[in-house]
């Protein structure tokens, strides 16, 4: 069994389409562990020991278990409206974001926004967005002045993985740092 593919298809039902396996998800993105190993399972063999493992190992910590191990969600990059239970919370003075060099001249123009995702994903440190821009080709990182955005009124959550997200991110906060980043 391909771990990691089993991960992405995992993902894509938690995040995007649960449909595709015959199961909804909650409003707050939980979804029953049972119903989701039997839907999984019809074209990717999935039991409660991979699901334990992707869980455990997923290096971004991608999901949760509720305390039973009954439901499970993902934490973030939902393209579907669910309410992940984000606390708002005061962002450091700066933080990241990675993307790639196709997509410079666009966030220059409008900022960076949401598109099909619910919010902007953000980083703390510079290594974690240079490792998301590589993702995308060639990596530009830009300086969110979040600090700044926070005080002007705007909202910032931090997922249980660590990840900030806020709705967007205007051009006057942002500075880009890293072009072509190693």
């Amino acid at each position: 069994m391909d771990l990691n593919k089993t991960s992405r298809f995992l993902s894509l039902i938690l995040r995007h389409h649960p449909e595709k396996i015959g199961i909804t998800l909650d409003t707050h993105g939980w979804a029953s562990v049972e119903e989701l190993l039997s839907g999984m399972s019809k074209t990717h063999p999935i039991d409660m020991d991979t699901l334990e493992e992707i869980v455990k190992t997923d290096n971004k910590q991608r999901y949760s278990f509720n305390k039973d191990r009954t439901l499970i969600r993902a934490n973030q990059g939902h393209s579907i409206v669910v309410d992940v239970e984000l606390l708002k919370k005061e962002p450091p003075a700066v933080l990241y974001h990675g993307t790639g060099e196709k997509y410079v001249s666009s966030i220059d123009e409008n900022g960076l926004i949401s598109k099909s995702r619910l919010y902007v994903h953000l980083s703390d440190n510079k290594n974690t967005a240079i490792t998301v821009g590589k993702r995308h080709g060639k990596p530009i990182i830009y300086e969110v002045l979040s600090h700044k955005m926070y005080i002007d009124g705007y909202e910032f959550y931090q997922s249980v993985n660590g990840v900030w997200l806020t709705k967007s991110v205007p051009i006057q906060y942002l500075r880009k740092i890293c072009s072509h980043a190693n």
